[in-house]
């Protein structure tokens, strides 16, 4: 399961990365940055909250630039890798107890937090695409099937 997840961020993180460029070489302001700031925060308050520690202050919605969201994506996907190498099999059924931001305690699997985690990425990337769409931009495939074929390529001889 631990391989299956880091294939999964290894995908987030590509994707991730296709959009923010594309944010950035296309001067877009607004809702794209807004929706993957958002993303980014979330993903390191999951992070904490799985790894038992006290979420990072500041908001769900940050006002980063486009130029910050890189090296924000590299920073969440190294230390999401980081976080998933420490993990033994068992570890995936464990269940995370953690507030959310309203103070409300929930008890979550952590194979299911991973699987929130992808999909929420997903599901933001898309809504920014739209934008991005709508303001004339050509969009970069992000489908994690071509993701996975990609990977699964051999080489001709």
């Amino acid at each position: 399961m631990k391989s299956y997840f880091i294939r999964l961020l290894n995908y987030d993180h590509i994707a991730s990365s296709k959009i923010s460029h594309l944010i950035l070489q296309s001067g877009q302001t607004g809702k794209p940055i807004q929706l993957m700031a958002h993303m980014l925060a979330a993903q390191q308050i999951w992070l904490k909250r799985c790894k038992g520690l006290p979420a990072p202050g500041g908001p769900l919605w940050p006002a980063w630039t486009a130029s910050e969201l890189g090296v924000i994506i590299d920073e969440n996907h190294t230390e999401w890798i980081s976080y998933l190498e420490t993990l033994q099999p068992p570890d995936f059924d464990a269940v995370v107890t953690y507030q959310n931001l309203k103070g409300i305690t929930y008890h979550d699997k952590l194979s299911d937090i991973l699987a929130h985690l992808i999909n929420h990425g997903t599901h933001h990337r898309a809504q920014a695409g739209v934008y991005l769409k709508l303001a004339g931009t050509e969009l970069p495939v992000t489908d994690y099937i071509f993701y996975a074929r990609d990977l699964n390529q051999t080489p001709s001889s």
